[in-house]
């Protein structure tokens, strides 16, 4: 009955699952089962070029959008004071979340055993949630202060702008390389290299400081998409707006990438375009099953996901630190034994890998279910 009151009142249940679905890709992207390499689709792109897992992070902001189109409308009737509270309060707490995700487990042991704290100046600063935290509190002003058309410019002048960035203060011949590009330079001499992702091809932050420039876009669009959703969303005239706007961003961004080519490690304005464009198309989609056709096929295991989304993909990311932690037999951590002596051995190679993945993403669900079962849902 909650539920239903809820939907009623103006709620989309789609959106909903939309954002259960990008938790759903985004675990299983992040946590692959070992002893066997991973399907292609379901690996970040190493530098150029697009796969499905590339397009689970701007989903989120663009998710993050789709709620902004239902929080602003009760922003706009508080006070001054109490907005900027609101949006101040959870830009920090969504950041520093992010912050210390990235230190957990605080310590670690040295080579002769010993139990060393990890040091801060070893501490990576930026990562996934803070740039959610940070593209919330830019879009956040934008659309508070700003109209729609205004928005609209918004994001044209920055996805221009950021094109006009890497190429005028790269290393000319060399602007979009990893070690060479704008961002590159600009992420070492802001954060140092001590505070920069270290796990690719050579010290080089994905979810860096000038890279998130770009990345307000997708949240702008994201709620630009909600209010339209509201307001036209259940009518065919408003999924063949969605379909055109998704087929026409990605037409145009397959035209951009012929000059300024699709990235998401250097989250390049191509990309915005592309992300923003199937996001748009997937949400017709969804819109046109869940809310025109009343189809309910999967839909609550996805909203599970939905409804408790930022402490849900916590909770996968912290969990599976702990397990690649724990040693158990010959050299293998949990994660690893599960992996290769259960889920490797009933189904070998790539598969195997990604069964592991699905059942971590159950054992999300189960924790989710749960939550959704005792009505406990964990708002910022």
């Amino acid at each position: 009955m909650e539920d239903a009151a809820k939907y009623s009142a103006g709620r989309f249940l789609s959106l909903d699952v939309f954002r259960g679905l990008t938790i759903v890709l985004m675990i299983l992207v992040n946590t692959p089962g070992t002893g066997a390499s991973n399907y292609a689709f379901l690996i970040h792109t190493k530098w150029l070029g697009f796969t499905l897992a590339d397009l689970v992070f701007p989903s989120f902001l663009f998710a993050v959008g789709n709620a902004m189109s239902f929080s602003m409308k009760k922003m706009k009737s508080m006070s001054t004071g109490e907005v900027w509270t609101k949006i101040i309060k959870r830009t920090v707490i969504i950041f520093l979340l992010g912050y210390l995700m990235y230190w957990f487990p605080f310590f670690k042991f040295g080579t002769d055993g010993s139990f060393l704290w990890k040091p801060i100046a070893e501490t990576r600063i930026m990562g996934v949630l803070q740039r959610i935290a940070l593209c919330y509190f830019f879009a956040s002003i934008i659309v508070l202060y700003l109209s729609e058309r205004a928005a609209i410019t918004i994001s044209a002048v920055i996805l221009l702008a950021y094109w006009g960035i890497l190429y005028a203060f790269g290393e000319p011949g060399a602007w979009l390389d990893m070690a060479t590009n704008a961002g590159s330079r600009f992420d070492l001499s802001i954060l140092g290299i001590g505070h920069i992702y270290k796990k690719d091809a050579i010290p080089f932050d994905p979810e860096g400081v000038l890279s998130t420039l770009p990345s307000i876009v997708n949240v702008l669009w994201g709620y630009l998409a909600g209010v339209f959703i509201q307001k036209k969303g259940k009518s065919f005239e408003g999924l063949a707006m969605l379909l055109m706007t998704g087929f026409l961003m990605c037409s145009l961004a397959l035209w951009w990438d012929l000059v300024f080519p699709i990235s998401k490690k250097l989250w390049t304005s191509s990309f915005v375009l592309y992300t923003v464009g199937l996001d748009l198309s997937i949400m017709a989609v969804l819109i046109y099953w869940i809310e025109m056709k009343s189809i309910r096929v999967g839909v609550n295991f996805f909203d599970v996901f939905g409804k408790n989304p930022l402490f849900i993909y916590l909770f996968s990311e912290l969990f599976y630190v702990v397990l690649r932690m724990i040693p158990v037999i010959r050299n293998l951590d949990a994660f690893e034994w599960v992996s290769e002596a259960v889920f490797q051995r009933a189904f070998p190679g790539s598969f195997g890998s990604l069964v592991t993945a699905i059942a971590y993403v159950l054992l999300c669900w189960a924790l989710g279910w749960w939550l959704n079962r005792r009505k406990i849902y964990i708002k910022i």
